[in-house]
């Protein structure tokens, strides 16, 4: 077997235990991947989460592993997005930088880029920092606003 079908294999096993299991952990992650016969380092484990799209979340009052379709089937709903994990968004010239809880920058990326926004050139995400950038530091300001705005009046 070649080594690309077996990364397959063995992030597509991930995916599938995210949704039918509330993974908290990438240890747990590890135990029940080698329980179907994939041995894997930690290294793997988080390099694989991250490349699967793979979020930290809270939903019912627990952090567990989700994907990002379980979060925003369909259309990503920005907004409750921004309200719920942003905890702030400043500009740097022709970038926005946004501050999200250690483990939430991809999926706020994630839903900034599927978005369609015409201000957006491109992100890039952390572990809890996005820059968006935009084509200048004046539309950067107007998304700053706009994004503000939507996540319910951030400062």
């Amino acid at each position: 077997m070649h080594m690309n079908d077996l990364k397959v294999r063995r992030q597509r096993a991930m995916a599938d235990l995210i949704r039918s299991h509330n993974v908290t952990s990438q240890e747990e992650l590890s135990e029940r991947l080698a329980s179907q016969g994939f041995a894997v380092t930690q290294a793997t484990v988080s390099r694989d989460l991250d490349q699967i799209g793979a979020v930290k979340v809270r939903r019912g009052g627990h952090l567990g592993y989700a994907l990002a379709d379980q979060v925003q089937p369909g259309a990503p709903d920005i907004a409750a997005l921004l309200r719920d994990f942003v905890r702030s968004i400043d500009t740097a010239a022709n970038l926005v930088v946004i501050k999200t809880p250690p483990g939430s920058a991809h999926l706020i990326g994630v839903a900034l880029d599927q978005s369609g926004l015409p201000e957006i050139v491109g992100t890039i995400c952390g572990d809890d920092t996005i820059f968006v950038a935009c084509a200048s530091a004046a539309i950067a300001a107007q998304l700053a606003t706009k994004l503000r705005s939507a996540a319910g009046g951030l400062q």
